[in-house]
């Protein structure tokens, strides 16, 4: 069978469209707090800003942006969240023509792309299989994903040489070109999705199964575990990390350009992370994978803050490279043990809050960050941030899942009562060929 981008024109389409917003998107993050720094001279906190802002929404509109998202046809959502970051960025050349590029247009623009962002990013993942066949899902999604990340990649460390190159607010301003390219693609799609029968919920639904999904990550210890150790260690990424370009700019005296790449070649750490997690996995068990990852690989992320000017900026990479591994690969075994652990009919409550849980945490992490980094210098905060990354690990290793091996398949009784459904199916509705009517949950 021949790959999917070459037999699925529709698909292509929204891969051009996804990975050119993808690496719009990590081109922001590092020539907005660049062009903060280099044209307003912005404090530490502002640059913090700046990050909290893009992440805020999440917090605000995470949950009841998949409700109304589900109510409405999906394409239309992703073009107008296309063309607002369009729009958005284009408004940025013409705030400096009018001489009213201010940082606090930098932070308006900052919140209302990271709105977008939700948006765009909850219709994607519904559209998605509505694309797709059934069996073309899993390439789908292996294709998008990586080839996203490695957009994102290539974009931070583009965005750090061409603002060197043409300065901060031309740069910002031709980054709309990778918008204006990612809403022709949507644009050319020409598959549409089945008309929705619009019905009025029942009052109080909503609440209600946000409400299930959030006591299930609560209640349960697997789970437990798994939304403390992403708020506690996102709190502290993000808490560095917003204030990460103001220390390598700073402290170790590097050029934009410089900062662009140093940013991307630890981000890479994340493709080499999901590469390791099966294998490392099937050796040690996931269970204790999942703790070597979390607290070993993550370790060297205690070099960051000795980076220093000349050979010493090296130690920032490496200590990066290693920590966004050991993240990664904690993420990739913990979606797939969610999968296979929680019960079908719960999934998708248990993602969304999970989602939630863990971005919600970023704005207070990047203001976290910035509060800090103002308190305290850049350097020292830095070192009380970056400690919290390997040591988030520790409540982990205070769950059950140090008693075991691998991650269990199912919650406690599960599968005792799947087992007895089909005791049952078997006893009641016996077919001829050996199948049963009765259904596994």
């Amino acid at each position: 069978m021949t790959g999917l981008l070459r037999r699925h024109r529709d698909f292509r389409l929204l891969f051009g469209a996804e990975v050119t917003g993808k690496f719009g998107a990590a081109f922001t993050g590092v020539a907005m707090p660049l062009a903060a720094v280099a044209v307003m001279d912005a404090s530490t906190f502002q640059v913090s800003l700046l990050s909290a802002a893009i992440w805020l929404p999440w917090l605000l509109l995470g949950l009841p942006a998949g409700a109304w998202v589900d109510r409405l046809t999906r394409r239309p959502i992703m073009l107008w969240s296309v063309a607002a970051c369009l729009v958005l960025y284009l408004s940025i050349g013409v705030a400096a023509w009018l001489d009213l590029f201010v940082f606090g247009w930098l932070l308006t623009v900052s919140l209302l792309v990271g709105a977008a962002a939700v948006f765009f990013q909850v219709a994607y993942t519904a559209y998605l299989p509505s694309l797709l066949a059934p069996d073309d899902l899993v390439e789908g999604n292996a294709k998008l994903h990586g080839s996203a990340s490695a957009a994102q990649i290539l974009g931070q460390g583009g965005g750090g040489f061409l603002i060197q190159l043409v300065g901060p607010v031309n740069g910002l301003l031709a980054n709309a070109g990778t918008f204006a390219v990612s809403l022709l693609c949507l644009f050319g799609i020409r598959h549409r999705e089945p008309p929705r029968i619009r019905q009025k919920p029942p009052r109080g639904a909503f609440a209600r199964e946000v409400r299930d999904g959030l006591l299930l990550a609560a209640r349960d210890p697997w789970f437990r575990a798994y939304a403390l150790y992403g708020a506690f260690a996102n709190l502290c990424l993000m808490g560095y990390q917003s204030i990460l370009v103001v220390f390598l700019v700073n402290d170790v005296h590097q050029g934009s350009g410089t900062v662009g790449t140093l940013i991307a070649i630890a981000n890479a750490g994340g493709v080499a992370g999901a590469l390791m997690a099966r294998r490392i996995s099937s050796r040690l068990g996931t269970a204790r994978a999942t703790l070597v990852f979390a607290m070993v690989f993550t370790l060297p992320v205690m070099l960051v803050p000795l980076a220093s000017p000349g050979w010493g900026v090296i130690l920032y990479p490496i200590g990066g490279l290693c920590a966004s591994a050991g993240v990664v690969a904690v993420n990739v075994l913990k979606a797939g043990f969610q999968q296979r652990y929680c019960p079908p009919e719960l999934l998708g409550r248990l993602s969304a809050s999970s989602f939630y849980l863990n971005y919600g945490v970023l704005p207070v992490g990047a203001l976290l960050g910035g509060a800090l980094g103002t308190a305290l210098g850049v350097r020292p905060a830095m070192w009380l941030l970056v400690a919290g990354v390997p040591l988030s690990g520790l409540v982990l290793l205070l769950s059950p899942m140090r008693h075991h091996r691998d991650l269990p398949a199912h919650q406690r009784g599960q599968e005792q009562r799947e087992q007895q459904r089909d005791e049952e199916g078997r006893h009641v509705g016996a077919q001829p060929d050996g199948q049963h009517t009765g259904s596994v949950g």
